[in-house]
This record gives structure tokens, C-alpha cells and sequence, in this order.
């Protein structure tokens, strides 16, 4: 398929200050969008000028959540070179949540490429300063123009960019999560393993409880028996339990992330056992108790690596570490953000240059 490129007549201004970028506030002169029904299939590719959408009030995803998105980001080296890392494990799972959703599959060749030639024309917002990124949200809206509960006709497909500061300008500071044991994020056989906004909007209430009570992320339960770890905040979540680095086995109700992913297949390549499996909340607690539990992270696209300091259950809280970042942790983070900087080698081949 042909892009049809559409230049922005009037581009704004670059930020001068990459020191207030933040995170997702500030947008790029284009955006890519791409039409599909059920006739022609995917057509209508276009870069054009970043925009207000035109949606009509009947919409699908206005009305049943018929949306799906993906977040990864561009890098620019010290070279100049602009690099992606892992983009085609992006539209890999972007395809595994429209068929949970009953979306269109996207063509992840053409997805790769289309991304490509989008960061082109947009190279000059990609931020030079350390940790800083080119935060990269590509999504999917049903918009049939009708209600009623029904498989979608009409499907957009856009990719936003947006310039984002560094993760950690003030340095790698462990957080404080409480487990959630009221709300339920998600259950085997519902969304949960599709990146999709109703995941999303179903945690704020959680998260505003634990916001309010000093902690910065919650960590989920399992739907059903609300004994079992599953997610922190819109992260996974790893231990280091016994000198064992163990993370919650994906089951259905877990997002299949990327960064985990990649920590696992690290950890493995360098003869570290690492499990996938059931962590019992009871697990959990034991070993927050006796120091066992050594280490705790969140991992993601936009933090890479988030260190646990303290976790609080039923009145108590527990510290892990010291409060400070763990070495495993610390370790994972230098690793990876090396590899996605151009620092270190990167003998797995993820890293995909945008030429």
C-alpha cells in the first residue's frame, strides 16, 4: 500500500527546554492514519498534519470501548542514528488484542514500515538529552456510525508521537505499592491480556485510593480467588524471593509485556534462572516478613525498571531492601537502557534502526 504524505504547512515550535518535556503533553507535526471496513480491507494510508479527529456521537468506541493501543518508543543515539527497540513485539501483541477485541489485524510489515516513515518526517522532535525518548502511541478505534452491540464495520488506525523527558531526571527512586484487594483489574477470559483502555479505566478508582493514602502503585489480585499476584499499577511485576528471580506467569488476565519479555530472555542468557509462575499472595507476604524477599520491581516501556521500596497490606507495611534500588535491579536497568542507547552491545538483535 501507498502513504500519502501530507505536509504540515504551519510545523510549531520545538521545545526548547528538554528538561520540561514530561510525558505526553506535547505532540509531533504528523500523525499516520489508515482507514479499513469490511469490503476494502485496510486502505487510505496517509501522513498528515497532527489534528483534531471528526468522530461521529454514534461511535462504536464511544459507546462499547471497541479500542485497542500500543506504547513504545524511538531513541536517538549519540550519533544522531534514531532506533526502535522491539517495535515488531508491539504490533505482534497490537494484532493479539484486536482479535480479543474484534478488530482488524494490521499488516505488521507495513505497520513497521509506516512507523518508519513517520519518525522520518518527524526526526527533528526526537529529544537529544539522556533518558529522553520519542514516546510512540499507536491505536485503534471502531467508529461505525450506528448503535447497537455489533461486530465492527468501520475501523481508524492512527500512530501519535510525542517528545517525553526522562523517566528518572531526579534518579532511580523505589516506590511504595499497596496490594488492592477490593477492585479486580481483570479475569482469565476477559481483557486482561489485551492492551486495551477499558484494562485501564477499571484501575483509576484503585489507584486514587492508594494515591490518597501515600502510595504510588497498586498491586493487583487475581480475579477469582484474590490470592494470587498479578500486575502492579500498568506494569508487570518481578521478585527476587530466596535468591530466585520470579514473575507471575501469564494466564490469560496479564498483559503480555514487552520489557518483561526482554528482562526474562537477559536474565536466561546469562544463566540466571528466572520462573514464570503462580505467586500466592501468602507467598508474598511470608517472605516480606522474613527478608526473603530481596528485591521487587515493576517493568515497562516508560519506566524500563520501577525498584519496590515498601509494600503495605491490611495496616501493615513492609520494607524491601532498604528501601533502596536491588543490584538485580539495578542491573536489568543498565542492560536494557544500554541496549536501547546504543551503550552496550546488542547480541538479541532488538534494536531496529529507522533509516
Amino acid at each position: 500500500m501507498d502513504i500519502q504524505i501530507i505536509r504540515n504547512a504551519s510545523p510549531a515550535a520545538k521545545p526548547a527546554d528538554e528538561g520540561k518535556l514530561g510525558f505526553g503533553r506535547i505532540f509531533t507535526d504528523h500523525m499516520f492514519t489508515m482507514e479499513w471496513d469490511r469490503e476494502k480491507g485496510w486502505h487510505d494510508a496517509k501522513i498528515e498534519p497532527f489534528g483534531n479527529l471528526s468522530i461521529h456521537p454514534a461511535s462504536t468506541v464511544l459507546h462499547y470501548g471497541s479500542e485497542i493501543f500500543e506504547g513504545m518508543k524511538a531513541y536517538r543515539w549519540a550519533d544522531g542514528r534514531i532506533v526502535l527497540f522491539r517495535p515488531q513485539e508491539n504490533f505482534a501483541r497490537m494484532n493479539r488484542s484486536a482479535v480479543r477485541m474484534g478488530l482488524p489485524e494490521l499488516d505488521p510489515d507495513f505497520a513497521l514500515r509506516s512507523l518508519k516513515e513517520l519518525i522520518k518526517i518527524d526526526a527533528d522532535w526526537v529529544p537529544h538529552g539522556v533518558g529522553t525518548s520519542l514516546y510512540i502511541r499507536p491505536f485503534m478505534i471502531g467508529d461505525d456510525e450506528h448503535l447497537g452491540v455489533h461486530s465492527v464495520q468501520h475501523v481508524r488506525y492512527l500512530v501519535i508521537l510525542s517528545p517525553s523527558g526522562s523517566y528518572y531526571a531526579a534518579g532511580i527512586n523505589p516506590v511504595d505499592i499497596m496490594i488492592e484487594d477490593a477492585d479486580v483489574r481483570a479475569v482469565r477470559g476477559g481483557t486482561g491480556e489485551a492492551k486495551c483502555g477499558g484494562n485501564y479505566g477499571a484501575s483509576v478508582r484503585a489507584g486514587e485510593r492508594a494515591e490518597q493514602k501515600g502510595y504510588a502503585q497498586v498491586l493487583w489480585l487475581d480475579g477469582v480467588e484474590r490470592k494470587y499476584i498479578e500486575e502492579v499499577g500498568s506494569m508487570n511485576i518481578m521478585f527476587k524471593i530466596k535468591g530466585k528471580v520470579c514473575t507471575p506467569v501469564l494466564n490469560g488476565s496479564i498483559l503480555p509485556g514487552i520489557t518483561r519479555k526482554s528482562i526474562l530472555e537477559l536474565l536466561r542468557s546469562e544463566g540466571v534462572e528466572a520462573e514464570e509462575r503462580r505467586i500466592s499472595l501468602a507467598e508474598l507476604i511470608d517472605a516480606a516478613q522474613d527478608g526473603t524477599l530481596e528485591e521487587a520491581w515493576g517493568c515497562g516501556t516508560a519506566a524500563v525498571v520501577s525498584p519496590v521500596g515498601h509494600l503495605a497490606y491490611e495496616g501493615k507495611v513492609y520494607e524491601i531492601n532498604g528501601a533502596k534500588i536491588g543490584p538485580v535491579t539495578q542491573h536489568l536497568y543498565d542492560e536494557l537502557t544500554g541496549i536501547q542507547w546504543g551503550k552496550r552491545p546488542d547480541p538479541f538483535n532488538w534494536i531496529v534502526p529507522v533509516e
